[in-house]
């Protein structure tokens, strides 16, 4: 017996042992499932803050990533902008120098036109001075006035002869072309310097006509496979006695059309139409205000031309190397990504197939697991009838068979006698 005193009312009884059991099993049970209860708010408390760091820690991975490729982004567009910019500057450089070119051509035909106007004063000189003789002469001797006419006449018309000479030698600047085309005059020109200027450039004549129109000739320049000029050029020439003159204007449309179809940087039109238009005459003329990158030449500024724009080019190909660099880095990146793209949907599509083959193996394997069961039963059905077959057939003797065939029995007994 066990003496217990009650905590209220402080009286004290006695319960036997399986009583005060029973009282200590209450106790430890709600001891215990207290203990429990507490337990599993603590789990669950721990478990809510291991999702909630776990989560956390999966977004800052997730925007550190996004950060990286954004920064990278931003670099790459920083880059390109640079890249353009000097490109940009290297356009500016090109235009001074043509700038530069021009202002010295201008010059040398100032030059040259200031030669012929002192011509011009000479002849008036002699002019004055000859109908000052004339009129001497005619007071000296009046029949020899005729025969002096005659040689000042005979002198003024060499006179005038020498400047038209002269004006044909502006607008032509000594072109040299006897007896030539100036298609060929311009390749002939290039040939003389093409191994000492231009050992690595391609010029040669626009010969596809797929579009319906080619240009004459093509020029084109590369360093370590990246291709910094491209010219495409167009000569035009017309013999002083055709009545319909073009003008040179009236080729800028087809031009720009065949320098965009060929994909060439530039067009050059190598021009002797309007021969006594001073613009086309005194140089080097931009006309990018009508077309892009087109200028019109007479046939003498033709090597200077290729010279002035290859030049100009060449300090511009570092920043050519680098942009086709950045720009195949966005195309692989852009490729990567597609093929990523593409592997995580091709994995996706075998994933889901290989599952239903999954299943449906699971299912064959179950459905052979049956056959197997229905087959094991019908085989241990079988030897149970094949043992009772076979006690019956160990019960089976001579003795039993003929106990009903009497002659069949005496037959076997005299068998037997006869063995004996």
């Amino acid at each position: 017996m066990q003496e217990i005193k009650c905590p209220n009312c402080g009286s004290v009884f006695q319960v036997d042992e399986s009583g005060y059991a029973q009282i200590l099993q209450q106790v430890r049970d709600k001891e215990f499932n207290m203990e429990l209860d507490r337990r599993e708010q603590e789990l669950a408390r721990k478990k809510e803050d291991d999702l909630t760091i776990a989560r956390m820690e999966q977004e800052r991975k997730h925007n550190e990533e996004l950060s990286k490729k954004d920064s990278k982004l931003a670099e790459k567009e920083g880059e390109i902008e640079r890249l353009k910019a000097m490109l940009s500057n290297a356009d500016t450089e090109k235009k001074l120098a043509v700038s530069e070119a021009v202002k010295e051509k201008d010059r040398e035909i100032s030059e040259k036109g200031n030669e012929i106007s002192v011509l011009k004063s000479n002849l008036e000189l002699q002019k004055k001075e000859a109908e000052l003789n004339e009129s001497n002469l005619k007071k000296e001797n009046e029949m020899k006035e005729s025969n002096l006419i005659e040689k000042y006449s005979d002198e003024l018309r060499i006179r005038d002869e020498e400047i038209e000479r002269l004006k044909d030698f502006k607008a032509r600047q000594s072109t040299k072309m006897v007896g030539e085309s100036l298609e060929q005059h311009c390749m002939n020109q290039f040939n003389q310097i093409r191994m000492t200027a231009f050992p690595n450039a391609v010029f040669e004549k626009d010969n596809d006509a797929s579009s319906g129109s080619k240009g004459d000739f093509i020029f084109r320049e590369s360093v370590d496979g990246t291709e910094f000029i491209s010219i495409m050029f167009e000569m035009k020439n017309e013999m002083d006695t055709t009545k319909s003159k073009h003008k040179n204007e009236d080729f800028f449309k087809e031009l720009d059309k065949d320098r965009n179809e060929k994909n060439c940087e530039y067009a050059v039109l190598v021009s002797l139409l309007e021969a006594d238009n001073e613009l086309y005459n005194n140089g080097i003329v931009d006309v990018s205000y009508r077309y892009p990158k087109m200028f019109v030449i007479r046939p003498q500024f033709f090597i200077p031309m290729i010279s002035l724009l290859r030049n100009a080019a060449l300090n511009s190909l570092e920043y050519r190397q680098k942009l086709a660099y950045v720009q195949n880095q966005e195309l692989e990146l852009g490729n990567f990504e597609n093929e990523l793209a593409q592997f995580k949907k091709d994995f996706a599509r075998n994933f889901g197939l290989a599952t239903d083959r999954y299943q449906d193996a699971i299912k064959g394997i179950d459905n052979a697991i049956k056959t197997l069961e229905r087959i094991k039963d019908n085989l241990e059905k079988s030897q149970t009838h094949l043992i009772a077959t076979n006690n019956k057939v160990e019960d089976v003797s001579i003795k039993r068979l003929t106990k009903n065939a009497p002659s069949v029995k005496k037959m076997f007994d005299e068998i037997k006698n006869e063995d004996q």
